[in-house]
Protein backbone atom coordinates (compact mmCIF):
# COMPACT_ATOMS: atom_id res chain seq x y z
CA UNK A 1 0.00 0.00 0.00
CA UNK A 2 1.16 3.36 -0.68
CA UNK A 3 0.93 6.33 1.16
CA UNK A 4 -1.33 8.28 -0.99
CA UNK A 5 -3.65 4.94 -1.03
CA UNK A 6 -3.86 5.10 2.54
CA UNK A 7 -4.31 8.56 2.93
CA UNK A 8 -7.64 7.86 0.05
CA UNK A 9 -8.87 5.30 2.50
CA UNK A 10 -8.76 7.52 5.23
CA UNK A 11 -10.39 10.34 3.50
CA UNK A 12 -13.01 8.12 2.30
CA UNK A 13 -13.67 7.06 6.21
CA UNK A 14 -13.55 10.34 7.62
CA UNK A 15 -17.18 10.86 7.52
CA UNK A 16 -20.14 10.39 9.85
CA UNK A 17 -21.72 8.18 7.67
CA UNK A 18 -18.91 6.15 5.73
CA UNK A 19 -16.97 5.23 8.93
CA UNK A 20 -21.03 2.96 10.35
CA UNK A 21 -21.08 2.04 6.76
CA UNK A 22 -17.98 0.47 6.16
CA UNK A 23 -18.09 -1.03 9.64
CA UNK A 24 -21.94 -2.82 9.43
CA UNK A 25 -20.44 -4.05 6.14
CA UNK A 26 -17.56 -5.90 7.97
CA UNK A 27 -19.89 -7.23 10.75
CA UNK A 28 -21.97 -8.67 8.04
CA UNK A 29 -18.74 -9.79 5.91
CA UNK A 30 -18.38 -12.05 3.50
CA UNK A 31 -22.54 -11.87 2.34
CA UNK A 32 -22.31 -8.00 2.34
CA UNK A 33 -26.09 -6.02 2.28
CA UNK A 34 -27.93 -4.83 -0.56
CA UNK A 35 -28.74 -1.47 -0.67
CA UNK A 36 -31.82 -1.33 1.53
CA UNK A 37 -30.86 -3.16 4.09
CA UNK A 38 -27.66 -0.79 4.40
CA UNK A 39 -30.42 2.75 4.35
CA UNK A 40 -32.78 0.76 7.13
CA UNK A 41 -29.22 0.24 9.25
CA UNK A 42 -28.11 3.35 8.93
CA UNK A 43 -31.55 5.10 8.84
CA UNK A 44 -30.44 6.73 5.52
CA UNK A 45 -32.07 7.97 2.33
CA UNK A 46 -31.53 6.13 -0.54
CA UNK A 47 -30.24 8.91 -2.12
CA UNK A 48 -27.74 10.30 0.58
CA UNK A 49 -26.54 6.80 0.54
CA UNK A 50 -26.00 6.07 -2.68
CA UNK A 51 -23.58 9.26 -2.40
CA UNK A 52 -21.62 7.14 -0.02
CA UNK A 53 -21.73 3.93 -1.38
CA UNK A 54 -19.92 5.15 -4.32
CA UNK A 55 -17.63 7.07 -2.61
CA UNK A 56 -16.36 3.93 -0.48
CA UNK A 57 -16.94 1.92 -3.95
CA UNK A 58 -14.07 4.47 -5.52
CA UNK A 59 -11.67 4.05 -2.84
CA UNK A 60 -12.01 0.50 -3.36
CA UNK A 61 -13.34 -0.42 0.54
CA UNK A 62 -16.45 -2.13 -0.72
CA UNK A 63 -17.58 -3.73 -3.61
CA UNK A 64 -20.51 -3.72 -5.45
CA UNK A 65 -22.59 -6.93 -7.38
CA UNK A 66 -25.51 -6.64 -9.07
CA UNK A 67 -28.02 -9.41 -8.21
CA UNK A 68 -31.34 -9.00 -10.03
CA UNK A 69 -32.86 -5.54 -9.33
CA UNK A 70 -30.88 -4.89 -6.02
CA UNK A 71 -26.90 -4.47 -5.87
CA UNK A 72 -25.09 -5.97 -2.68
CA UNK A 73 -22.68 -4.25 -1.06
CA UNK A 74 -19.68 -6.01 0.50
CA UNK A 75 -16.62 -4.80 2.64
CA UNK A 76 -13.13 -5.50 1.00
CA UNK A 77 -11.49 -7.31 3.78
CA UNK A 78 -8.31 -7.64 2.24
CA UNK A 79 -7.96 -3.91 1.62
CA UNK A 80 -8.98 -3.14 5.53
CA UNK A 81 -6.20 -5.62 6.79
CA UNK A 82 -3.65 -4.20 3.92
CA UNK A 83 -4.58 -0.75 5.96
CA UNK A 84 -3.96 -1.82 9.20
CA UNK A 85 -1.01 -3.41 8.35
CA UNK A 86 0.33 -0.17 6.82
CA UNK A 87 -0.44 1.71 9.97
CA UNK A 88 1.56 -0.93 12.36
CA UNK A 89 4.33 -2.40 10.09
CA UNK A 90 6.89 -0.29 11.71
CA UNK A 91 5.60 -0.27 14.95
CA UNK A 92 8.50 -0.84 17.34
CA UNK A 93 10.15 -1.86 15.12
CA UNK A 94 13.56 -3.58 16.65
CA UNK A 95 11.89 -3.24 19.85
CA UNK A 96 9.00 -5.76 20.90
CA UNK A 97 9.37 -4.94 24.94
CA UNK A 98 7.81 -1.97 23.61
CA UNK A 99 4.75 -3.12 21.84
CA UNK A 100 4.11 -5.73 24.59
CA UNK A 101 3.81 -2.37 27.07
CA UNK A 102 1.42 -0.62 24.99
CA UNK A 103 -0.75 -3.53 24.22
CA UNK A 104 -0.77 -4.24 27.95
CA UNK A 105 -2.05 -0.73 27.90
CA UNK A 106 -4.19 -0.41 24.87
CA UNK A 107 -8.27 -0.96 26.05
CA UNK A 108 -7.99 -3.11 22.51
CA UNK A 109 -8.96 -7.10 24.17
CA UNK A 110 -6.54 -9.55 23.95
CA UNK A 111 -6.49 -11.94 20.88
CA UNK A 112 -8.11 -8.88 18.87
CA UNK A 113 -4.67 -8.08 17.31
CA UNK A 114 -2.59 -10.26 15.85
CA UNK A 115 0.63 -11.24 17.46
CA UNK A 116 3.89 -10.28 15.99
CA UNK A 117 7.17 -11.68 15.98
CA UNK A 118 8.54 -11.26 18.81
CA UNK A 119 5.49 -10.33 20.78
CA UNK A 120 3.10 -11.93 22.87
CA UNK A 121 5.72 -14.96 23.30
CA UNK A 122 6.34 -15.04 19.23
CA UNK A 123 9.12 -15.14 17.24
Amino acid sequence: MTSQQAIDVFNALASDVRLPLFRLLVRHAPEGLVAGEIAAHLGQTHTNLSFHLKELVHVGLITREKEGRCVRYRADIPLMLETVAYLTDQCCAGHPELCRRFRAASPVPQGVLPDLPGVNGQG
